[in-house]
């Protein structure tokens, strides 16, 4: 070893130097366009988003993306990435209109607080490939909307569809005369190292994704927001309507063939209504498997202990081809189910599929139940939600208070609730906050208010000091001095 480095060694730093160039280069161009956009006023930033937004739910160039998505990716089906396109758009414009990000956004009179919004600079999308459309076009708009710059790193399979998505916002920025250097997409091949390089030059990073991306984005060194795994458990309480929540269920397990984080991936049951429940579920187009078919599915979903690409967001049908279970495909089912009893790596159907395929559990009671969600979260899915069909409101609450979860879901098809719906008081989001549990910085829906910065200005106000009694005296007269 003489001090000289191989001809390996050297195109590797030539092109990890590349890299660092091409991406730096690219922060820049978006540092510039921000600096003026970030200072343009609310008209300007709201018809920034709004030109974003129309990029994608414009149902010529809505179709387009969809079927891309698909194609490149493999995952899940054009009509729900159509739909899911549309509706978490128009869902999130609803959010933010009348919106005020920037200038001046509250005056407090009695604590003397003003509130000034104000753009973080450059933001970096993380972004997979489940949804490589809708979630970009979800951060881009927000970003937008509170006067920043955007660049995108999608999956690679994802790239295409965010390539295009992006395109489709450049022309309308030209209707609008905004530079397009405010949102970009890192350019092909999307490498780690390119990534690592964007998240490094950024000021802010959002992370949606595998959890390889957000421990990536956390230890950047610049602030992150990240979320949790999904795993996501729904309890069938004695008092449920059953057929209104097996057909619930359907509706959340088969949307875009569970490429959804919040798709259920198992249901608990309560002894009282199990086996009515499994009929309802099965009236649905669930097709429960016995022991061997259980153990050939698993099989082909699990390779080497990790989950399996070959079923990842595939039809249930082709799932249970794969798995050589060809009577079960006949049945033409919507999503195949399992029973299980146990939790951890031993029991892989305790934890997240991405696929229609729903694992059963058998319930005492509801606080049996209960403790099988703390079990089945305690190895995957802390922080992220749990779905309940009860006829009491109040176990709703209880599952609040109980369970180590960021949203308790009541009645409603889980995967199209948690994200936000029109039928729900939930903010759109595609980007789930898990909250400690889930080693997350926050806890709520990711939306505008995550994208902005807020200067406070103070100014004095009459002096109020209270009385020692006033704030302790009760535990003084409790516990004495």
């Amino acid at each position: 070893m003489n001090g000289h480095i191989s001809a390996v060694e050297a195109e590797a730093a030539a092109r990890a130097d590349s890299v660092e160039r091409n991406v730096t280069e690219q922060v820049a161009r978006a540092r510039t366009a921000q600096k003026e956009f970030g200072q343009a006023g609310q008209e300007v930033l709201d018809a920034a988003a709004a030109a974003a937004a129309w990029a994608i739910m414009e149902p010529g160039r809505n179709r387009q993306l969809a079927e891309l998505a698909v194609r490149d990716t493999g995952l899940g089906n054009a009509d729900d990435k159509f739909r899911k396109n549309y509706r978490k758009t128009l869902g999130l414009l609803r959010d933010l209109h009348d919106a005020k990000t920037c200038g001046v956004i509250s005056r407090n009179a009695a604590s003397g607080i003003v509130e000034i919004a104000r753009a973080v600079g450059v933001v970096a999308a993380i972004t997979p490939s489940t949804n490589p459309a809708a979630t970009p076009a979800n951060k881009i708009i927000n970003a937008l909307k509170c006067g920043n710059a955007v660049i995108v790193a999608p999956s690679p399979k994802g790239y295409s569809s965010c390539a295009l998505l992006i395109e489709f916002i450049h022309a309308q920025f030209a209707k609008v005369g905004l530079p397009s250097d405010l949102v970009q997409v890192l350019p092909p091949p999307i490498t780690k190292a390119a990534t690592a390089a964007l998240l490094r030059h950024c000021d802010l990073v959002v992370a949606t994704g595998s959890q390889a991306n957000v421990r990536m984005a956390y230890t950047s060194g610049t602030p992150a927001f990240g979320v949790g795994a999904g795993n996501v458990a729904s309890i069938v309480a004695a008092s449920a309507d059953l057929n209104d929540a097996a057909r619930k269920i359907r509706l959340s397990k088969t949307f875009d063939n569970a490429t959804s984080c919040s798709s259920e991936n198992s249901v608990v049951l309560v002894e009282a209504v199990y086996r009515s429940a499994l009929d309802a579920l099965a009236e649905n187009g669930g097709v429960l498997l016995d022991a061997a078919q259980k153990e050939r599915l698993q099989a082909v979903m699990w390779t080497g202990g990790k989950l399996s690409a070959c079923c990842t967001a595939k039809s249930a049908v082709e799932i249970a081809r794969l798995a050589g279970l060809d009577d079960i495909a006949a049945k033409a089912p919507a999503f195949l189910m399992v029973e299980e009893d146990g939790f951890g790596v031993e029991h892989p159907f305790s934890g997240e599929k991405l696929s229609p395929v729903l694992t059963i559990y058998r319930a005492r009671d509801f606080t049996d139940a209960t403790s099988i969600v703390q079990r089945i979260y305690a190895y995957m899915g802390a922080g992220h939600s749990v779905g309940l069909h009860s006829a009491d409101p109040a176990e709703a609450v209880q599952l609040g208070m109980n369970l180590p979860v960021a949203r308790v879901i009541s009645n409603q098809a889980h995967c199209l609730a948690t994200g936000g719906n029109f039928d729900n008081g939930l903010p759109f989001s595609l980007s789930m906050g898990c909250g400690t549990w889930g080693r997350n910085s926050f806890s709520e829906n990711l939306g505008f208010r995550h994208y902005l910065n807020i200067t406070r200005v103070a100014y004095p106000i009459e002096e109020r000091v209270p009385e020692m009694d006033d704030l302790l005296g009760d535990f003084f007269r409790r516990y004495g001095r």
